[in-house]
């Protein structure tokens, strides 16, 4: 055994098949939202379906904005001690949740703070989702910390732990991406025309 390694803390840190696992989904989830997004030009990006519906430029941006901040708020709780007495509300239940996730059955409010707001140029979109998919790529890969053993609240699926807010970091992409491609199979979504707002 390596000197100072903890065999009980050791145990509480993320199995290699369950770090497999999250990087597998962002990395999937990354290259299903830059497939759907590349190439379309302003018009489509803005084009909005519906009074009060998303359109495909403000989806991209609210994943963007909520991944920086979900990562902030894991690393952030890492800062606290373990939390023993508290039990994930998904807890072996995993996969439910990602397909819940995923499923738009269920919608939601976004809070004021993460409603879209037209921060960032076109061109500039998918430069802050890539810059934020690749800090949590990196967070995943190499963190030694005991995530199944740090929690915070999610206002649906209630106390997480910090693995399964990693792989809800995926399953929210993939959920906003759904929601693009509604909005692209639209009836009255713009004919691809026009300058290419996303090409990289």
């Amino acid at each position: 055994m390596i000197a100072g390694d903890d065999p009980s803390r050791r145990e509480n840190k993320i199995t290699p098949a369950e770090r497999e696992s999250a990087l597998q989904n962002l990395a999937e989830s990354r290259e299903r939202l830059l497939r759907m997004a590349q190439g379309l030009s302003s018009e489509q990006l803005h084009y909005r379906p519906a009074p009060g519906r998303w359109t495909v430029a403000e989806c991209v941006e609210h994943i963007a904005t909520v991944e920086g901040r979900v990562l902030g708020r894991i690393q952030k709780t890492l800062e606290q001690g373990p939390d023993p007495s508290k039990r994930s509300a998904v807890e072996g239940q995993e996969d439910l949740m990602v397909a819940g996730a995923v499923a738009r059955v269920a919608r939601f409010q976004a809070p004021e703070v993460l409603v879209p707001t037209g921060r960032w140029p076109d061109e500039q979109l998918l430069q802050e989702f890539e810059a934020a998919r690749q800090q949590t790529r990196d967070f995943a890969a190499s963190t030694q910390a005991d995530l199944r053993r740090h929690f915070f609240k999610h206002p649906v699926f209630g106390e997480l732990d910090l693995y399964q807010w990693l792989l809800l970091i995926a399953a929210h992409c993939d959920r906003h991406r759904a929601q693009s491609e509604e909005v692209l199979a639209s009836p009255g979504f713009p004919s691809g025309t026009g300058a290419k707002a996303l090409d990289r």
